[in-house]
């Protein structure tokens, strides 16, 4: 296996060139929901455990990303959207905790992008499980309404209501295997941030594509843990092995 480490430069299968840490700069709307514990579970590979938003529940970070650019131009503007799962490593329980946070950081379940070198990307330096798919975002003032079509199906259309945001920075952790071994990445969000916790400014509708049965199995619950949104930078850095 080849591990990676900051200050690399990498070579994709599709001929572009990035170097580690990566800098990209995005407009993200994002939002928790919780979910069934025990199917948000049973999507995790060995070695994660879901963090609790409740008691009886687990969580899922739904994702609406552009990408407007990647590293030094190294390759074209894209739109992405994510589905994650909080979660810490196996033997340590934090308390309750409604998002990815500097405690816990989260399983990326699924990624499709729209593009062929964003899936290269992710994949072959993260271990990202990206995918090619149709992306759309539709931006006004006040909310993101992104909707995914993959393999001709509809996966979902998810409307997120922007919060109110300021100047800051913070630190989360991604989780993902790559090369058959578990590893987690740092990511820096820093710039126009926002976050409201506990409203009903999100709506989900799911589509037939399979993913989005599973995605309706984890029985989303209809009312936001928290919303965010990010106008700026997010840095990734190197993959680094999880101890087991």
């Amino acid at each position: 296996m080849t591990q990676l480490t900051d200050g690399d430069r990498v070579r994709l299968s599709t001929g572009h060139e990035v170097t580690l840490p990566l800098v990209t700069e995005a407009t993200v709307a994002g939002a928790v929901l919780s979910a069934r514990y025990e199917v948000a579970e049973s999507l995790l590979p060995d070695g994660l455990t879901p963090v609790r938003t409740t008691a009886r529940r687990a969580g899922v970070v739904l994702l609406c990303v552009e990408y407007y650019r990647i590293g030094d131009d190294a390759m074209a503007p894209y739109d992405e959207f994510a589905a994650m799962i909080p979660a810490t490593t196996v033997g340590w329980r934090p308390p309750l905790l409604p998002l990815l946070t500097r405690t816990a950081g989260s399983y990326i379940w699924s990624l499709p992008v729209t593009t062929e070198p964003a899936r290269a990307l992710g994949d072959e330096i993260w271990g990202y499980p990206k995918t090619v798919a149709d992306i759309t975002h539709h931006d006004d003032a006040t909310r993101r309404e992104t909707t995914v079509v993959e393999d001709g199906s509809r996966v979902a259309t998810v409307g997120i209501d922007w919060p109110r945001a300021w100047k800051r920075r913070e630190t989360v952790e991604s989780y993902a295997v790559r090369e058959g071994r578990l590893e987690r990445t740092p990511i820096e969000f820093q710039g126009k941030l926002g976050a409201a916790p506990l409203s009903n400014r999100v709506d989900v509708d799911l589509g037939d594509h399979e993913r989005a049965d599973t995605l309706r199995s984890l029985d989303l619950g209809s009312r936001s843990v928290l919303r965010f949104s990010l106008e700026g930078r997010i840095t990734y850095g190197a993959g680094r092995p999880v101890e087991r």
